[in-house]
Formats: structure tokens, sequence, C-alpha cells
């Protein structure tokens, strides 16, 4: 009989960096939100990946940064945390940019760099302190097609030089450059086990969580400068109307009175261009025509608030 191989893969890195595009692309399907605005995903997700001989199961995380309010301070504790869970790491990094004291944090978080953290990251979130694991580390240098060929080995040298890995490998999430030979790089890795969920599994996420970040993606895509940052989405109502049709209500909340007025837009066109988009994703995703209703709401400084982040599903780990 052939061996089955499982595992899990906490995927780090710095905002922005593909994270959420390169665990899509493997697992075929989409599971976490993408946007060009940096610290997108903000919650620890999973996308898996099933074959015949092996199941990877992918940890998405956000970008590890210097949080400046307590959800970041959330975002960043949820990559740590996500650490010593793993059965391999990947380490993400951009390779069309030098690196930064973000990826040597990330680095050090993983362990495999030895030096003092940067000293601007270090403090806020004990980039200094990785935690204990065993782990085979892998170093993925991402957006490699955004390097002329015969340049990218030379960018991503500075990488290579900020610890020691057990593989270093140059894709593009984007392009879906070189993803067969990282999924070999990991199914080799993983240890042996049988699968943790069903063949037809891609995420562990509820339906009313992904139809919250569709909307919120929308909101990403059609907005600028902090507005992006400072909305999260609930969902108040999901009611089958009937066999073909869904009714769902949602809410996106914003920290001011001005940020509401931007969203809604002009006679309520900007939200409705963010519900049309978002409803096409959704219908997608769910497999039903969708009603969709939203309202926007200002929940005056909600990111530094640990009971609104509670009730918007950011619980803040504790120690």
């Amino acid at each position: 009989m052939t061996e089955f191989h499982s595992g899990f893969v906490t995927v780090l890195g710095k905002p922005n960096v593909g994270k959420s595009t390169l665990i899509n692309a493997l697992v075929g399907q989409k599971v976490a939100i993408v946007s060009e605005k940096p610290q997108t995903t903000r919650h620890r997700l999973l996308g898996v990946l099933t074959r015949p001989e092996h199941q990877i199961v992918f940890i998405d995380t956000p970008g590890v940064h210097q949080p400046r309010h307590k959800l970041g301070e959330y975002m960043v504790a949820v990559a740590r945390r996500a650490v010593p869970d793993a059965d391999v790491l990947l380490v993400m990094v951009d390779v069309s940019h030098p690196p930064s004291d973000e990826d040597e944090a990330t680095v050090r978080l993983v362990g495999a760099r030895h030096s003092p953290a940067p000293a601007a990251l270090a403090p806020a979130h004990k980039a200094n302190a990785s935690p204990s694991t065993k782990a085979p580390r892998l170093l993925v240098g991402n957006k490699a097609d955004l390097v002329a060929r015969d340049k990218v080995d030379e960018a991503f040298r500075p990488y290579r030089e900020l610890g020691d890995f057990d593989a270093y490998l140059l894709i593009s999430a984007l392009k879906g450059k070189n993803l067969d030979e990282l999924e070999a790089a990991i199914a080799e890795r993983l240890p042996e086990g049988p699968p943790y969920f069903p063949a037809d599994m891609v995420t562990d996420q509820p339906e009313q969580f992904l139809v919250a970040e569709l909307v919120r993606e929308q909101v990403l895509h059609y907005t600028r400068q902090e507005i992006p940052h400072s909305v999260a989405v609930t969902i108040d109502d999901w009611t089958t109307r009937h066999e073909d049709l869904v009714h769902i209500g949602a809410t996106i909340h914003v920290e001011k009175d001005s940020q509401k007025g931007i969203i809604i837009g002009a006679g309520g066109e900007m939200l409705k261009r963010i519900g049309q988009a978002a409803r096409q994703g959704i219908e997608l995703l769910i497999g039903s025509k969708v009603y969709l209703e939203l309202w926007v709401k200002v929940a005056h400084g909600w990111r530094k608030d640990e009971a609104a982040l509670r009730r918007f599903g950011y619980v803040v780990p504790k120690g």
C-alpha cells in the first residue's frame, strides 16, 4: 500500500507578499480574498489541497508588520501563534524588492536567523522570541516574473543570506510559475499519516465568514487611502427565500463619518458598485442567486477597541 502523507504548512511573510494568492492558486479555488492593499488577510485561514498521495493543509496568516493599534497586534499574534502548529514552515518574500525589516522579522520568527531582530519590530510583537519548532523551513521567493530572468538569482541572494533554510525556491504565484516544484518540496517533507479533512473540502471557514470577506474585498478594491484598513464586515441576515434565492444582509463598519460617506458615494453609487461586485462572487461561492443588502455604520475607533474587535470576530489572543 502506498504511504499517505499529510500535514500543516504555515505560510508567513510581510504584508502584500502574495501568501493568499499562492494558497488560492495551489488549492485551485478562492479561499482567501486578495487585493493590492497591504494587510488584506486578518485571520488564520486554512486552504486544503488533497492529492491521491498527500494532503497539504495551508495556514494563511496575516502579514508580519509593525502594529499601530489593537487590530494590528491581533494580526501579528495570529501569525506568530501559527508557527508551532506547522509541520512545514514556508517564508514568502518578494524578490522584486530588496529585503525589509519585516522580512528579517519574519525569518527570525521561524527561528532561521540568530542575530538580533530589527529594533523597530522586536518590541512590538516579540519577533526576537521565536516559538519553538523543529519543522522544515522553506524560503520562497515570489514575484519572480517581475524580475528579468538573468537578474532573478541576484535579486533572491540577499534573502537567502537572511537565514538557514531547508530549501530555496523561486516562484510566481500570480502566473503559476514553479508551483508544481513547490508542492513537491512541501510534500516530501510532510509526515506520514491520514488526511485531516475530506477530499472535497478546501477550507474550514463557514460560508458566512467567506461572504463577509468577499464584501470586504470589494471595499478594498473600490476605496483608497485609510478606508480599506478601517473596514469590518458583519453578516446580519441570511434567509433562504426559496430554492434558488438567498437574502443576505451585511453591514460595513467604518471608523469615521467621512468614511461612511465615501463608501456610500453620491446617490449611493459607490455602495451599489461594491454590492454588485460582491454579489457575483457570493453567487459563485454558494451556488445560488443572491439578493445582497448592504448598510454602512460608524463604529468610532473600532480598531483600537478590544470589545469592538471581539464583536467583529477578532478575538485578541492573550499573553
